[in-house]
């Protein structure tokens, strides 16, 4: 698995993620070709090494034809999306991370996303950020890709709106869940279109996840500071793992819960994003018999989850870490055997060979209906997978 790390030090724009994806070895020519399709009066983009403190990359410049006070809507940006054709998930991409400003920008101002104006992201050069980046990540085979703590700015900046806080309001919308802090500079870090590509690509702050390391790029933003080189950063790397990231395990013990309660809880959980929830039996003071509840979750989640906990039971508290996770490579597949086909999954990794595990709901279909034991259908769907019958 191909894993791309935003290693947010100095604030992140959209011509950041673009100078520090070419960097990285993307190939320029191609994202240049591509956004030429989008007919966009005047452009031209280009990199150039730029140094900023000590460390070097690269900055692109993109050029397009001035425009004064645009008002486009989502519908009209995503009308000069598809001037062109794009490969993958690209295109599903891009309007993701237009929804999610659309939806911060609607929030703020009390109205439908889908009756937003934008302004400067809704802009030629916007476009041209937010559609290059994400096909880059496309070009270099990403996979997953997950972001470190944001650094951002303090005071505020003057904008079309007015004098605004930073981080600016749409902004500050598009990193809950993330990770921020501030050491005081009083400039804007995080733009809304950095901030709306971090929210799509990565969803969430990690630490940087186990993986053999690549390549590694830098794309350096237009202002230039003494005290902090104005560089984005990101590791391009593998893994043998379909995941490798960082989940947060919120738990709580409980003794003076109706048991009934236990499941519409669970549904809730799961409904609102978890990814795993267990019971547990357990004994607690006084010779309770009680249950210790365990949630698994994406770190963006855990204060949804734990607000769920806290309105549909007893619990009166939490705790809640962070840890790593592998998870392995998996597959599904479907066998054939005597009785019909049988679901399952296929899963592998570094140092683990692979082991097919068959549906549980099929087996019990099949010895429900044709009166075979379990056990028999269950292994008749392993010798399925490992020596496939015949076609008739």
């Amino acid at each position: 698995m191909k894993i791309l790390y935003f290693d947010v030090f100095a604030g992140i724009s959209g011509d950041m993620c673009l100078g520090a994806l070419v960097d990285l070895g993307c190939p320029a020519g191609e994202i240049r070709a591509a956004l030429q399709d989008l007919e966009i009066p005047g452009f031209d983009l280009h990199w150039e090494p730029a140094r900023r403190g000590p460390l070097t990359g690269l900055q692109a410049h993109v050029t397009v034809q001035e425009e004064h006070h645009v008002h486009r809507t989502l519908a009209d940006v995503l009308s000069i999306v598809d001037r062109t054709a794009w490969p993958g998930t690209v295109r599903e991409q891009i309007e993701k991370v237009f929804t999610a400003l659309a939806q911060a920008e609607g929030r703020i101002h009390g109205k439908p996303y889908d009756q937003i104006h934008f302004h400067e992201v809704g802009s030629f050069d916007a476009i041209v950020d937010i559609c290059g980046t994400l096909l880059a990540v496309h070009l270099l085979g990403v996979e997953r890709c997950a972001a470190s703590k944001i650094h951002v700015g303090e005071g505020f900046v003057e904008t079309r709106h007015g004098k605004l806080p930073l981080p600016v309001p749409a902004s500050a919308a598009l990193l809950e869940g993330f990770s921020i802090y501030s050491t005081g500079r009083p400039v804007e870090m995080v733009t809304p279109t950095g901030a709306a590509l971090l929210r799509v690509l990565a969803g969430g702050s990690s630490s940087l996840p186990s993986m053999t390391v690549e390549r590694i790029g830098y794309g350096a933003g237009s202002r230039e500071a003494d005290d902090l080189p104005n560089m984005l950063r990101v590791f391009l790397g593998s893994t043998g793992f379909a995941v490798t990231d960082t989940v947060t395990v919120i738990e709580t013990n409980i003794d003076d819960m109706n048991p009934e309660f236990y499941e519409p809880l669970m549904d809730a959980l799961f409904q609102a994003g978890a990814l795993d929830v267990s019971l547990t039996p357990q004994m607690m003071k006084k010779n309770r018999p009680g249950t210790l509840l365990s949630v698994i979750a994406p770190p963006a989640l855990r204060e949804t989850l734990a607000r769920v906990i806290l309105s549909n039971s007893s619990s009166i508290g939490l705790r809640m870490h962070d840890c790593e996770r592998r998870v392995l490579q998996r597959e599904a597949v479907e066998v054939q055997t005597p009785w019909g086909l049988v679901r399952g999954k296929v899963c592998w990794g570094p140092g683990v060979s692979k082991r097919f595990t068959p549906e549980f709901e099929d087996c019990r279909r099949i010895h429900q209906e044709f009166q075979i034991p379990l056990a028999a259908v269950y292994q008749e769907a392993v010798q399925g997978y490992w020596h496939p019958m015949a076609p008739h």
